[in-house]
């Protein structure tokens, strides 16, 4: 299709919801009102996925304004696409500085930080922690990186912001308007919003010998919506340019085929994987292989 509209709808639902629960909701029933909105935030860090790999148009621009308002606040549009599409070298995945979207750790950078942020990351490395932690540690981790990359005038992060910036200001005024305090839509919306994301990032990629064994299978969820079937995940990384309602249909049509090229990395659903790493890290936080020793200086 030209325009792909289920998500140009689901696009619509999205800011809809949200602009609904918080100016009619929110004053007669404001804890479901921040539930809604909540999973309306996470609902748009899936769009703001889609459309950076060029959905729902074919043209780049109108993609990026279809989702430019960001309900999580944190994160610019083309600094998320431009670290998330270098996460898309399948060889380099989990490659603590080669693959943006690594949990990995470098092991004489691990043993270099100080004990209490050991412990968070180690922390971090269960689901619970990850919903809890998560969003905390990765938005501090970026933000530090960006004020050093902006300082550095690193390649389009300038204006990645001076795009963010208006939009994000805009957020904030309806939020504003709906009489929502800052701090309740920090800790209300945009906390939860990203441990709901945070699900689905958790388990997503694991160290293997081959690219292929690196990338999860969920084969079913509730949560697939939200996800926009993203827990299909190596169907993604095979196939970034499916949009999100084709993988289901290509993951059945080759699906004993899929769970042989990852290896087995398979999960029936997230309730699986909770019980399996719900309050137990799943792995350590420094890679297995990958940057063991320091390099000379």
């Amino acid at each position: 299709m030209r325009l792909e509209w289920p998500t140009l709808g689901l696009i619509g639902l999205c800011y809809g919801l949200w602009a609904v629960a918080g100016f009619a909701l929110y004053p007669v029933a404001p804890p479901l009102a921040l539930a809604v909105m909540a999973v309306m935030a996470a609902l748009h860090s899936s769009l703001v996925h889609e459309c950076l790999h060029g959905h729902p148009t074919r043209k780049r621009l109108v993609n990026e304004a279809l989702v430019t308002l960001p309900l999580s606040l944190a994160y610019p549009y083309r600094r998320y696409k431009a670290t998330h599409l270098a996460h898309h070298h399948d060889e380099r995945l989990t490659d603590p500085f080669d693959d943006p979207e690594s949990y990995y750790r470098a092991r004489w950078q691990f043993e270099a930080l100080p004990a209490v942020l050991r412990h968070l990351l180690a922390l971090n490395n269960t689901l619970l922690g990850r919903m809890l932690l998560g969003p905390w540690l990765v938005a501090g981790a970026f933000f530090v990186d960006e004020a050093r990359q902006i300082r550095a005038d690193a390649p389009g992060v300038r204006r990645a912001w001076a795009i963010h910036l208006p939009a994000l200001a805009l957020v904030l005024a309806l939020v504003w308007a709906m009489g929502i305090p800052l701090w309740l839509y920090l800790l209300g919306v945009c906390w939860p919003g990203l441990a709901l994301i945070a699900i689905r990032t958790f388990a997503e990629h694991q160290w293997h010998e081959t690219p292929e064994g690196r990338t999860i299978i969920v084969e079913r969820s509730p949560l697939a919506w939200l996800f926009l079937n993203n827990n299909l995940h190596i169907v993604h990384h095979k196939t970034p340019s499916a949009p999100w309602y084709a993988l289901p249909r290509l993951y059945r049509e080759r699906r004993a085929e899929w769970q042989a090229m990852n290896g087995g990395y398979v999960f029936p659903n997230y309730l699986a994987l909770w019980r399996r790493w719900g309050l137990w890290a799943k792995e350590p936080v420094a890679h297995p292989v990958l940057h063991r020793e320091a390099p000379l200086p």
